[in-house]
C-alpha cells in the first residue's frame, strides 16, 4: 500500500542542475523524464511512474558523466596548450 502513496522520486531538481552546469542535451533529455512521473503517477500509471523515473535518473547520470569528462578534456587541453606555447617561448 506504500508504493501507492509516494511517488517515485522525480530527479527534476537533479537533471535542472545537470542541464544548466553540465550538459545541456542530456540534461533536457532528463527533465522531459522527470516532468512525466509526478503525472503518471497521479493518473494511476505506476509502472510508467518509476519506469519514467529510472530514465530520469539514467540520462542525468549520463548528463552528469559526459559534463565532467568534457571538463577535464578540456583543462588538460588547455594545460597542453599552455605548457607548448612556454615551451616555444611564444609569448602572450
Amino acid at each position: 500500500m506504500s508504493e501507492l502513496s509516494n511517488p517515485p522520486k522525480n530527479y527534476l531538481l537533479e537533471s535542472i542542475l545537470v542541464t544548466i552546469f553540465c550538459c545541456l542535451p542530456l540534461g533536457v533529455v532528463g527533465i522531459v523524464f522527470a516532468s512525466q512521473v509526478n503525472s503518471k503517477f497521479a493518473s494511476g500509471d505506476i509502472d510508467g511512474a518509476n519506469q519514467a523515473s529510472v530514465d530520469a535518473k539514467k540520462w542525468m547520470k549520463w548528463g552528469l558523466i559526459t559534463g565532467i569528462v568534457v571538463t577535464v578534456l578540456y583543462m588538460i587541453f588547455i594545460f597542453f596548450m599552455g605548457g607548448l606555447a612556454m615551451l616555444s617561448g611564444g609569448e602572450f
